[in-house]
């Protein structure tokens, strides 16, 4: 019995002369996110994308991949028929015999795009209806909240029967909303903003910091872990890691104790923005909550946007602890996020560091320290490896 995964578009439905382009993006991700896992053919039609197994697949992979694949509303597999009710009829109880064994309501509903088949959708809906009640004589019908929605689609080129669907990742495809780089740690937050912002098809570069002797190889190495996991969501990600020893060393030597984590932060968005534009970038993300520690009040992150000549996203500015770490269990980054491996952020951390910087102080300190003349350095000595 031939099985094939139906997909339901989401924002694309509404991109008007656009559409083609999100839905060709679409589809090249949904080959990408199924590399090594069979040949497929992926076409599109009547607002549906069919993802044809070419062969023998592990259909519940396939499916899970699909669903962390952004731009789809919702997706179901679905048995293939003749377009003849005798096909449909053979085929309808065998392939829902899983979902309807232990189910007590159902009802069917068919949709009928092809309107020279025989039968019209109601016609359609009470045969193969009549027919599971007498296969599954413990059943009985529920028009208005059935256990199991079975569906009977006549198109053009086939039939399909399919029992419920599956809610899909939403958002639009990545790689339609432009490039950006995320400045990624190893905490909880900055992987949620990765995944939120690829979730509005933006294509991510990871820019990491690293410090070493202060910071482990094992730190990098969760960052990476992390990155994997995200990137199940967007797609590979080039991961930049930056030289941050000398510069971080330098602030503790020459600037004020209660100024070290705002001027660290500014240095990262010179950085930062340097970097991203080598690689397209033309915007910078972070994961920076208003009020959440003394660097992310408005006045802080005034200072640090200073810094910056592109634009900075910050996905969760007005949400609080509880609701990231949500996001963040649900795409599976929680347990490696709490992982206790350091990261350039935590290394000489002031203890009274000032919430309400004055631009123009930091400023003063930023030059008498001469710490742009350490930019360039550091950014020639990057290390660049794609994380998939």
């Amino acid at each position: 019995m031939k099985e094939i995964v139906l997909i339901k578009l989401g924002e694309i439905a509404l991109k008007g002369l656009n559409r083609f382009s999100f839905e060709d993006a679409l589809k090249k991700n949904i080959k990408s996110a199924l590399y090594g896992a069979g040949y497929f053919k992926v076409k599109i039609a009547q607002s549906t994308i069919f993802v044809i197994p070419q062969g023998e697949v592990d259909m519940d992979e396939v499916c899970d991949r699909i669903s962390r694949v952004f731009g789809i509303v919702s997706f179901s597999r679905a048995c293939v028929c003749e377009k003849d009710m005798n096909d449909i009829y053979a085929k309808a109880p065998e392939y829902l015999e899983d979902a309807l064994r232990f189910a007590k309501t159902f009802k069917v509903e068919a949709k009928r795009s092809d309107k020279k088949f025989p039968l019209k959708s109601p016609e359609i809906s009470r045969e193969v209806g009549a027919l599971l009640l007498e296969k599954f004589p413990h059943l009985k019908v529920d028009v208005h909240n059935p256990q199991v929605k079975v569906t009977v689609e006549i198109r053009d080129f086939g039939a399909y029967i399919r029992a419920g669907a599956e809610k899909g990742a939403g958002g639009i495809p990545v790689g339609t909303g432009g490039n950006a780089a995320i400045l990624i740690s190893g905490g909880i937050d900055s992987p949620v903003a990765a995944y939120m912002l690829a979730k509005r098809g933006v294509k991510l570069t990871a820019i990491h910091f690293a410090s070493p002797p202060y910071t482990s190889e094992r730190a990098e190495d969760k960052v990476k872990r992390l990155l994997m996991k995200v990137s199940r969501y967007a797609g590979p990600i080039e991961m930049i890691t930056v030289p941050f020893t000398k510069i971080q060393e330098t602030i503790k030597d020459r600037c004020d104790e209660e100024l070290f984590t705002i001027i660290m932060r500014r240095m990262m968005m010179k950085i930062s923005c340097i970097i991203a534009k080598k690689y397209d970038c033309t915007a910078l993300i972070t994961g920076e909550s208003l009020g959440q520690v003394a660097s992310q009040t408005i006045t802080a992150i005034a200072c640090t946007d200073d810094a910056s000549d592109m634009p900075v996203f910050r996905p969760l500015i007005g949400m609080d602890k509880e609701e990231i770490v949500q996001i963040s269990r649900k795409i599976d980054t929680f347990e490696t996020s709490i992982e206790p491996y350091e990261d350039c952020c935590t290394v000489f951390t002031p203890k009274h560091p000032r919430t309400k910087p004055v631009l123009k102080f930091v400023r003063y300190a930023e030059e008498d320290a001469r710490l742009d003349e350490l930019i360039e350095d550091a950014v020639e000595n990057v290390k660049a490896v794609t994380v998939r």
